[in-house]
């Protein structure tokens, strides 16, 4: 495996499908790539009863941001007690993001800028406009703009603006 020169690099738990989500999260973010990939082998084999040469550990780069993706097996999920942030800079963005991310995913799993991937991953997609809103000193504003956003499934930049300016 490439040295990863990030000090922390986050670890994702997939049953089996970690190439194909590592594959699949490299296409929808920009300067992102594929790095390398470790096989299980014959040792351990009572451990983690997968196949000598499938694949273990696949690395990747999610816009310069390291990750790990493991074929542990079915043992444990992905919940919603950690989340993966993207910050968008405008409607346009938010909408790529969103729909790439969410297709094929959970639809109960949608609210408030949140949702559910395919893999039970869980992200939020989040514009810079809103961090803005949310840390203003203008608190009736923020109380306005959050109230909007309870109210949302996918966030609506135009629309969370409207409601911070009170109109």
């Amino acid at each position: 495996m490439a040295r990863i020169n990030a000090r922390i690099q986050p670890c994702l738990w997939f049953d089996d499908q970690a190439e194909e989500a590592a594959r699949f999260y490299v296409s929808v973010f920009p300067n992102s790539r594929l790095l390398e990939q470790a096989s299980y082998t014959e040792a351990g084999r009572e451990q983690h009863g997968k196949p000598q040469g499938s694949p273990m550990v696949v690395t990747f780069e999610l816009d310069g941001q390291p990750f790990m993706a493991l074929n542990g097996g079915p043992h444990f999920r992905f919940s919603e007690a950690i989340s993966l942030v993207v910050h968008v800079q405008d409607q346009a963005e938010l909408d790529r993001y969103w729909n790439l991310l969410s297709a094929g995913g959970d639809p109960a799993a949608r609210q408030c800028g949140w949702l559910k991937d395919r893999f039970g991953l869980s992200w939020q997609v989040v514009p810079t406009a809103w961090l803005d809103m949310a840390t203003s000193a203008n608190r009736p504003g923020v109380e306005r703009a959050m109230a909007a956003l309870m109210q949302m499934k996918k966030l609506d930049i135009a629309a969370l603006q409207r409601a911070f300016d009170g109109r």
